[in-house]
């Protein structure tokens, strides 16, 4: 056992999923032990599941445990989401826990656990009004978002890069 704190990845099928080593560094240097879950289709390639479980130690979670099996994660103490997905967004705010990315999420949710959320959605996505709902649906709930992500390239053709430190940031701003 540790005396660090506890902190959830959620991580979704989306692009920049490759990098999310990134995240886990940053909250590494910041003292935090790391547990990561990922969504189904995120296990289907998205990132390298090898590295991030020898980089955390720990095996991803993206199943449901069965009944009487141990908790492999302690309880969180803060979770973040990244990158997270118009899809995955939608389905917590409407309390779908269709798979064991979304089940935690809305589970830590209730819990009152500090969350934040680096969105990857597309400029017409994040304008569709379930997804404006479902953004201020969470805030209520005390969720903090990032700006989204598109991926899109910038004037100059350079793509901005992915806020993975964004996220630790979140997490302690009012």
């Amino acid at each position: 056992m540790t005396d660090k704190p506890f902190l959830y990845v959620v991580v979704c099928a989306a692009g920049v999923a490759a990098d999310v080593s990134k995240l886990i560094t940053a909250a590494q240097e910041r003292d935090w032990e790391v547990g990561v879950f990922a969504s189904p289709t995120a296990m289907n390639g998205f990132f390298d599941a090898a590295a991030v479980e020898t980089q955390t130690g720990r095996p991803i979670r993206s199943a449901w445990r069965r009944p009487g099996d141990p908790r492999p994660f302690p309880a969180p103490d803060a979770v973040v989401v990244a990158p997270a997905t118009f899809n995955t967004v939608n389905k917590w705010a409407a309390g779908i826990a269709d798979t064991l990315a979304v089940g935690t999420l809305c589970e830590a949710a209730g819990r009152g656990v500090p969350i934040a959320v680096l969105p990857c959605v597309a400029e017409a996505l994040a304008a569709h009004p379930a997804y404006q709902d479902s953004v201020a649906r969470l805030r209520g709930m005390g969720v903090r978002f990032a700006d989204p992500y598109a991926g899109e390239a910038q004037v100059g053709g350079e793509r901005r890069e992915f806020g993975w430190e964004l996220a630790l940031d979140l997490l302690h701003s009012p």
